[in-house]
């Protein structure tokens, strides 16, 4: 009885409240390329929000930032000045790049090596990096040869410096990007944003409420080549989102399928049927990581990988002409609510 009473007191004072809304927030946006990709930012413009050009200016200054400091595609860049130096050097790195070793160092050791940040001779050799001379199939000679120069427990943290006792390269592009995201929440809070769907190249994270008083929603992409379906829509608070795919970057060669995803305990692209993979995790470099490894792990021992460390992961697997799905316990159980089909 009481319950009957207060139900309508307090849609009116939602519906109140909303109207307020209506009239003084509304849903402002901001994009722009980096890291070879885009970048874009949804917010909620509302009293104490710093202006879109501070917001803006903010924003490209961490991606700007990041990319001195990490990128593989410029030779400027910190992490390729540490890589083209030889086995013994130690370089003094900034916060950041020494924050992504100590995140890549967890999943290396929580994977057991599946996970690893020294693949790019890996990615060259095969095509898919930064220095690649064009897709294809290495001799086992020159495979074997490669990856004497690939391990990630050659880097070592000493004070503020990064050192390698081998000839290995960095390449953070498993990470960098659910990095850029975080970041870019963090200084957009300092900057009074409270709601928003902040995304760049494809990793992205949500909080808030829209000025309707719904949450963010994202749709998750049916692997497909053709055209781009939402295979599911989620609503987001507070989570960060990464999806892991081979059906946009590959080569075939005599009638195989090459994934850029690469076994780092092979040296070989991965050879099974998970298409694709999506982790919810509140922070996004990590969701960015784990999205990566579970890739390289496979449906079976990616799923297994996940339920017994609690993941929120979204399976896609290859089944004859067809896909099929399914969900980790806890993604299951952070989605049940209030996703749709």
């Amino acid at each position: 009885m009481r319950s009957a009473v207060l139900q309508p007191v307090i849609a009116v004072a939602l519906a109140a409240a909303l109207t307020g809304c209506l009239h003084s927030e509304r849903i402002e946006e901001f994009g722009g390329p980096t890291m070879g990709s885009t970048y874009s930012i949804k917010y909620v413009r509302s009293e104490g929000v710093a202006p879109q050009a501070e917001l803006k200016a903010a924003t490209e200054a961490i991606l700007a930032e990041i990319d001195l400091q990490m990128s593989t595609y410029r030779d400027d860049s910190l992490i390729e000045q540490f890589n083209r130096a030889p086995a013994g050097t130690c370089q003094a790195m900034p916060k950041g790049v020494l924050d992504l070793v100590r995140a890549g160092d967890r999943l290396h050791q929580e994977s057991q090596g599946y996970f690893d940040l020294t693949l790019e001779p890996l990615l060259d050799l095969w095509g898919f990096g930064p220095k690649g001379q064009g897709e294809a199939v290495p001799d086992a000679e020159r495979l074997a040869e490669v990856r004497q120069r690939v391990g990630q427990q050659h880097l070592k943290i000493d004070g503020e410096q990064l050192c390698k006792d081998a000839d290995v390269q960095v390449d953070f592009n498993s990470i960098a990007a659910g990095y850029a995201v975080d970041l870019i929440v963090e200084r957009l809070g300092e900057l009074g944003v409270t709601s928003y769907l902040v995304e760049a190249t494809g990793e992205l994270k949500a909080a808030g409420f829209k000025p309707d008083g719904s949450h963010w929603r994202i749709g998750l992409e049916a692997p497909r080549d053709d055209q781009r379906v939402a295979q599911r829509i989620l609503q987001l608070d507070g989570y960060g989102i990464s999806t892991s795919g081979d059906y946009r970057n590959y080569f075939e060669e005599n009638g195989q399928r090459y994934s850029h995803t690469l076994d780092p305990l092979s040296g070989k692209p991965v050879n099974h049927k998970l298409a694709a993979v999506t982790v919810a995790d509140p922070s996004t470099l990590r969701a960015d990581g784990l999205s990566t490894l579970l890739m390289v792990l496979g449906p079976d021992a990616g799923m297994a990988f996940a339920e017994r460390n609690g993941i929120a992961a979204f399976f896609v697997t290859r089944e004859g002409e067809g896909f099929v799905t399914q969900g980790t316990t806890a993604f299951e159980q952070l989605f049940a609510a209030g996703d749709e089909q």
